[in-house]
């Protein structure tokens, strides 16, 4: 980091969503401490909404094994909550685009070739193969609060991550199967399945890391009312 450049701007503007990973473990000395920094985030009433599960092992091979079966098998479930708006407006769509095209862009992946974008889309269900895979959960009964609260500690986790030199991804794709989820797992029916997480050490050299998505302009999400 360039010693003139304050330290938290440049956290915040240097973390991205990684997608290939060196294959370095993360003691869980390390994974807690970084659990401990993601819980200190606000939380209306204190309630601290959300939990994370680490899945490794056995464990983790069967329920990857079983999404990627799921996916390529054209096979879909209801979800847990909508993410997307239904219609998605003309605006989010363009956004969804331009991301899309710099993930699959830094890949060197063409618009027709499917086999290629659904083999890059079914690392999401293997964690991007990333030491660390966390599935995030909150309980059913929480409203949208509850949401907003554990998407701080998540955004929490991802810049203490980012502080100790290590990377995550979110992976909204897990959410896709929580029947699956759950039973793979043996989680009760009241945990809600609300995305992935793959944290580890970046792999610099992969094209995949290369994606850069830009951020709209202050304008477009900022006004003053006088």
């Amino acid at each position: 980091m360039n010693a003139a450049q304050p330290a938290f701007p440049h956290l915040v503007q240097s973390r991205r969503s990684v997608r290939a990973f060196l294959p370095d473990a993360v003691s869980d000395e390390v994974l807690h401490a970084l659990l401990r920094s993601a819980r200190q985030a606000p939380s209306g009433a204190n309630l601290q909404p959300g939990a994370f599960v680490q899945v490794r092992g056995q464990a983790r091979e069967r329920l990857s094994g079983e999404l990627s079966a799921a996916f390529r098998a054209g096979r879909q479930e209801v979800e847990d909550y909508a993410y997307f708006p239904t219609p998605l407006p003309s605006l989010l769509r363009r956004r969804q685009v331009a991301a899309a095209r710099a993930l699959y862009g830094a890949l060197g992946l063409e618009r027709e070739d499917r086999a290629g974008r659904d083999q890059q889309f079914e690392r999401n269900f293997r964690f991007f193969d990333a030491p660390v895979a966390l599935l995030v959960t909150i309980d059913r009964d929480f409203g949208s609060g509850g949401y907003m609260d554990l998407g701080m500690t998540l955004y929490g986790l991802m810049l203490a991550a980012q502080a100790q030199g290590l990377a995550t991804c979110a992976i909204g794709a897990m959410a896709s199967y929580p029947q699956l989820i759950r039973s793979c797992l043996g989680l009760d029916g009241l945990s809600t399945i609300v995305c992935g997480i793959a944290l580890g050490y970046a792999d610099e050299a992969a094209p995949v890391n290369r994606t850069h998505t830009s951020r709209c302009a202050l304008d477009e999400y900022f006004r003053v009312i006088a």
